[in-house]
């Protein structure tokens, strides 16, 4: 009689199938630092589409839930198995199938990196823009996530770059959608409805990218600021200035000591500076020659200087490229710090200046103390709560993400709702779109396989 298992391993041979003490401890969990690590029932490594839609039909007979994985790097719990579950590792899946530099497209399978991608296009002269923070992160990872990162400000997030989707349904049944080109109306947009789902709607096993011309000259501004209020308030004219920044950051003190020291990184900026400086804007740009670099530069200080800024400094390329870097790897820094949670509210930029009143204010209530930088450019605000009490932590995020959705935003800029968010999602979200959602839901996974508890409430297959 044919188990389990035994289909598993007939999908995609023995070697690719692990079960009980033969899975590792990694499979469990992401970096979510909420979200308690399950060890699922079984691990399978499929090599190709065909192994997939394997996998998914054994899965859909037997009423198995599944987990899509990539590498796991992912800040929302949305790659915690159950324990009945079977996870879905894409590590196999992980060629380049084309770059191609006519269409400025790169097809790839969703176990790729991002460090992967950008040293095969750095060659080419090509870029893919998207870095959410981890050069280890896979691309089928960022597409079920929606994943964002700095450079959002100039060229928006995941779903602005998938033109499009090979992906698995919960059927087993495989469907194709967008290609290489960006008009399209012949129908519903099933691409976009993928992108971000978090896997609970179907299992993305190829991705068309979009790519742009990799720009030859970068500079990068530090200015400090003497409140937060300060950086906040420049933003929105930073932007309306038409400068076209590629990364606009900004990071409170505290922060930009604790990123600095993990990396050991001095900034040159003098000592009665980093005393009377409260907050720090990043701003990035790129060119395509030194002299239009060089106008931006100057007309930017110009700006910040009657934006009240302290004082303006362009940072040598190493010390610019290290100050990026660190700023990439805050989470790992707050996480070393002991930070109970990180969350990632985002709020029309304008509206940032209010909404970082309203954290001081829910901090200062709570007797939390929050922390924070974010990608300034569009309203993105990560925030470290360092509140110990579990209590009174839930209620700081509850008005945390309450506040941002009076403001007009939403409770995940770009890590999404997986398990970590779920209960405050559900209960702040319009209940009209949660009840579309579940119905969307339903249509492409009548037997609710894929990813149960995950994003939308509701129980696995029976």
């Amino acid at each position: 009689m044919t188990t389990v298992l035994t289909a598993l391993i007939d999908a995609v041979g023995d070697a690719n199938v692990s079960h009980g003490d033969g899975i590792g401890e990694d499979f469990g969990h992401d970096e979510a630092l909420t979200v308690a690590a399950v060890a699922p029932a079984y691990v399978a490594r499929p090599a190709d589409t065909a192994g997939v839609a394997t996998l998914v039909a054994v899965a859909n007979e037997y009423g198995v839930p599944i987990t899509a994985r990539g590498s796991g790097t992912g800040l929302s719990g949305a790659c915690t198995p159950r324990p009945d579950s079977l996870v879905v590792s894409f590590d196999r899946m992980n060629a380049i199938l084309e770059i191609d530099t006519e269409n400025h497209v790169a097809v790839v399978q969703p176990g790729v990196t991002l460090a992967q991608l950008d040293e095969a296009l750095a060659p080419h002269g090509l870029a893919y823009p998207v870095y959410p923070g981890e050069y280890s992160a896979s691309l089928g990872g960022n597409v079920a996530t929606n994943a964002g990162g700095m450079r959002a400000v100039k060229y928006g997030v995941t779903r602005h770059q998938v033109l499009g989707l090979e992906a698995v349904l919960p059927t087993g049944e495989i469907i194709r959608t967008g290609g290489k080109f960006v008009k399209a109306t012949a129908g519903y947009d099933l691409t976009q409805l993928i992108i971000g789902s978090e896997g609970t709607l179907a299992l993305v096993t190829e991705a068309t990218l979009r790519l742009y011309p990799r720009a030859p000259h970068t500079a990068t501004v530090l200015a400090p600021f003497p409140s937060l209020h300060a950086v906040t308030h420049a933003i929105p004219r930073i932007v309306a200035s038409g400068i076209g920044p590629m990364i606009l950051e900004y990071i409170d003190t505290i922060t930009l000591g604790a990123i600095t020291a993990h990396v050991g990184l001095d900034l040159g900026v003098p000592a009665e500076v980093r005393e009377t400086a409260l907050a720090y804007l990043v701003v990035m740009m790129e060119q395509n020659s030194d002299d239009r670099l060089d106008e931006d530069v100057a007309g930017l200080a110009e700006q910040l200087s009657d934006l009240g800024a302290i004082d303006v400094y362009v940072l040598p390329g190493a010390a610019a490229a290290s100050l990026i870097d660190a700023r990439e790897k805050s989470f790992w820094v707050a996480k070393a710090n002991n930070a109970d949670d990180i969350v990632d509210i985002v709020v029309p930029r304008a509206s940032l200046p209010e909404f970082m009143e309203r954290v001081a204010e829910i901090a200062s209530g709570s007797g939390s103390w929050i922390a924070g930088c974010g990608h300034a450019g569009d309203g993105n605000v990560h925030l470290s709560v360092f509140q110990s009490d579990p209590v009174a932590r839930d209620r700081v995020l509850h008005e945390l993400f309450a506040e941002g959705l009076r403001l007009g935003g939403a409770i995940s800029g770009e890590h999404g709702i997986g398990r970590a968010k779920q209960a405050h999602f559900l209960e702040l979200e319009d209940p009209v779109k949660l009840a579309l959602m579940r119905r969307i839901k339903t249509a492409f996974d009548p037997n609710r396989i894929l990813n149960p508890g995950i994003l939308l409430d509701g129980e696995g297959p029976d």
